[in-house]
């Protein structure tokens, strides 16, 4: 008995819309799940009014409505909404009615609230389990049902299953599994190959619901090797069982004259696709690898690979050698080669030899006195090599360079010295390597400095460059109270140097007047002095005394004599005399007379009292020596002035305290006898010292030269009292 789709309400009371689909789950099957227009118009047709109207079984689950019986969503084609439904008034209508009979929109849906109480809409459904021979769906309809058959099956019960051809393929193995019967629907077959071969097709086919296999029967076709050809310079010969280059295929492989094979002599195909052995290849013979000779070079032509059969090797020397033998040779079959190996050989050069006072000292790089041989030249120690110091031999045979030659060193040229001779010996050539040169002076001269000198290995010539200077006198010196004037030739105080002496005022030279040096170094005459120049003795006046003073010797020029009468007595004439430069007395002599002859001199109203003058002193540098006739720097008091040595008086030498109580003359001063000007040497410098006032008495003045320079002459010149400098000044020679 086939069941059947129902309808059901419930006829005795109302329920919410979970009241009423327990309601229905109890009794019956669910909520009516409505499956198209015509259940609609059924159920509006047969189900009696109700102004609550009917629950169905649709509720918003997730925000979606759903068919709670089959948990579907409910899609656009099938919805069913009254005019403005759903509209979720107040936000909690989650559940449908149906209107059953209304006046409008009868069979339209519309949501509400789920705790309203409505009549419950159920069904009972009418596929059973198990349904369709478990071969298709069971679809529900009113009052029965239907089936809907899976691919593959068909029937009213889905009970017939679909039936494709039977396979029966050649050459190939196959192996089927029918799960509804010998080649039906979802009958499959594997299918394989013999070794060797391989499928042409897929492995395996499916009977499908349109009663046709998945795809064509396959085929078994014998495996391909890649195809063989021959190796270079050889040849391939090849048998095919199953088609070319198929499995079991065989190749034997041979090579031309002169090549050998090198690898599988034959191969075969294998089941997997592949060759038996390595592709073999033809090597050409090759012959024992040819290096350049020493010196040269080696250029090879390979035709079938480095020093093979073939090959030809060409050779060549390098720059300065030459080839000797077989220029080229090729690499035969036997795998020898033609000719024999050649070797290079250096080029010579002419044989060299040492310069005259020379050495040579050479390096041979290929052989003696041959190409790239290199020979330095060197001169014994006072030689300078002119010309190249090293030469080497060419690639053309020659050397490079002149042939060098030694020349003695040179120094530089000598002359005589001054008021001297040169004297030269020389054994290389003229004030070269090894000459000497002797010195000497003139008469009167001295040599200073080196005898001989001698041109050494540098250049330059041992010791210092000689002189000449002048035999020198011992200095002299002015006599007291004298002055000194000298004219010197050759130096201060050396040969030919002549001395004129004389004296101050109120002396007299005693001795030579002038002195010359001579060759021996001494002085012609004695040394001359001055004495004063004597005035003739005095004596005291009768009745009265004398009191003289001496500065330079008895009734000598300087001396002053002071005159007195005894008492009673009056003194007539000078009071005091003076010893003059000409060796005569100031004034006349005095004499004493009585008091009565002197009466007539105080009667006239003059009183004889002394008359002072302002007190004199010695100036700077100088002395003071005076005589008082009646007292100390009163009237008829002298003074002599002097100076020290070195310097000179300016001014009176002596003063007289007059009747008016001043001094005769003016205050005289000593000043430093002056020398003349010294300037500094060309290629020089010059450095003075001045005690008492620029080249002045006393000065010392220092020289120097610059780098490079000698000095010649003295290095410290002193301003004697003479007013000349002690020496010459120098010279800066170079």
């Amino acid at each position: 008995e086939v069941g059947a789709w129902t309808y059901h309400y419930s006829d005795q009371g109302d329920y919410t819309w979970e009241q009423a689909r327990n309601y229905c789950q109890t009794f019956f099957t669910d909520l009516v799940a409505i499956q198209n227009k015509q259940e609609i118009e059924y159920l509006n047709e047969t189900l009696p009014f109700h102004g609550r109207y009917y629950w169905i079984g649709i509720r918003k689950l997730g925000g979606t409505w759903t068919w709670v019986g089959t948990r579907k969503a409910l899609t656009k084609e099938a919805e069913n909404w009254a005019d403005g439904e759903p509209n979720n008034r107040r936000s909690n209508q989650d559940c449908v009615e149906i209107y059953i009979k209304r006046q409008w929109e009868s069979g339209k849906w519309n949501d509400e609230p789920c705790s309203r109480k409505k009549k419950a809409l159920c069904y009972r459904a009418s596929c059973q389990p198990f349904p369709c021979s478990q071969r298709g769906e069971c679809v529900e309809t009113i009052g029965s049902y239907r089936c809907e058959c899976y691919p593959g099956f068909h029937g009213p019960e889905c009970e017939d299953v679909v039936q494709c051809t039977k396979l029966e393929p050649k050459g190939v193995t196959m192996n089927c599994s029918h799960p509804y019967g010998d080649f039906s629907y979802n009958s499959t077959c594997v299918f394989g190959c013999q070794e060797g071969f391989e499928r042409r097709g897929v492995g395996m086919l499916r009977c499908l619901p349109s009663q046709q296999w998945s795809a064509d029967t396959p085929t078994c076709t014998a495996i391909t090797c890649p195809v063989l050809s021959a190796p270079d310079q050889g040849e391939l010969n090849c048998s095919h069982l199953h088609g070319d280059f198929a499995f079991g295929s065989t190749c034997a492989f041979s090579c031309q004259t002169g090549f050998a094979l090198m690898g599988s002599e034959s191969r075969e195909c294998t089941a997997m696709g592949t060759w038996t052995g390595d592709a073999p290849r033809c090597e050409a013979i090759t012959c024992p690898v040819l290096s350049a000779p020493d010196q040269g070079e080696l250029n090879c032509s390979h035709l079938h690979g480095d020093f093979a059969f073939g090959s030809t090797c060409a050779f060549s020397c390098q720059t300065g050698f030459a080839l000797m033998g077989s220029e080229s040779r090729e690499c035969t079959a036997m795998g020898t080669w033609m000719g024999d190996a050649p070797r290079c050989e250096a080029i010579a050069c002419p044989v060299l030899s040492a310069p005259d006072q020379g050495e040579l000292n050479c390096s041979h790089l290929h052989g003696d006195f041959a190409f790239g041989s290199t020979c330095a030249f060197s001169c014994q120690t006072g030689f300078a090599l002119m010309g190249s110091e090293s030469r080497e031999c060419t690639a053309m045979g020659t050397w490079t360079g002149d042939s060098p030659h030694c020349e003695a060193i040179t120094c530089p040229v000598l002359s005589a010295p001054d008021r001297g001779e040169l004297n030269c010996s020389h054994l290389h050539g003229d004030f070269t390597f090894g000459s000497t040169c002797a010195f000497s002076c003139q008469t009167g001269f001295a040599l200073t400095g080196p005898g001989s000198r001698e041109c050494m290995a540098m250049g330059t010539w041992t010791g210092d460059a000689p002189h000449c200077e002048a035999i020198t006198c011992p200095v002299l010196s002015a006599p007291d109270r004298g002055e000194l004037n000298c004219s010197h030739l050759h130096g201060d105080f050396a040969f030919g140097s002549t001395c004129a002496f004389s004296c101050q005022t109120g002396f007299a030279l005693m001795g030579s007047g002038s002195r010359e040096c001579t060759v021996t170094g001494t002085w012609t005459g004695d040394a001359p002095h001055c004495e004063a120049i004597t005035c003739p003795v005095l004596s005291a006046p009768d009745q009265g005394e004398l009191n003289c003073s001496h500065l330079h010797g008895d009734f000598a020029f300087g001396s002053t004599c002071a005159f007195s009468c005894q008492t009673g007595f009056a003194l007539m004439g000078s009071e005091g005399r003076k010893c003059t430069a000409v060796g005569t007395w100031t004034g006349d002599a005095p004499r004493c007379e009585g008091r009565a002859a002197a009466q007539g001199i105080t009667g006239l109203g003059l009183t004889l009292g002394s008359i002072a003058c302002p007190v004199l002193s010695a100036p700077d540098r100088g002395e003071l020596n005076c005589s008082h006739l009646h007292g100390d720097f009163a009237f008829g008091s002298t003074c002599a002035f002097s100076c020290q040595t070195g310097f000179v008086l300016m001014g009176s030498e002596s003063r007289e305290c007059t009747a008016t109580g001043t001094w005769t003359g003016d205050a005289p001063q000593c000043k430093a006898i002056s020398c003349p000007v010294l300037d500094s040497p060309s290629r020089g410098q010059l450095s003075c010292s001045h005690v008492h006032g620029n080249f002045t008495y006393n000065s010392t003045c220092t020289f120097s030269c610059e780098e490079g320079f000698v000095r010649m002459g003295a290095e410290v010149l002193w301003c004697a009292a003479t007013g000349n400098w002690t020496r010459h000044p120098p010279v800066c020679a170079g």
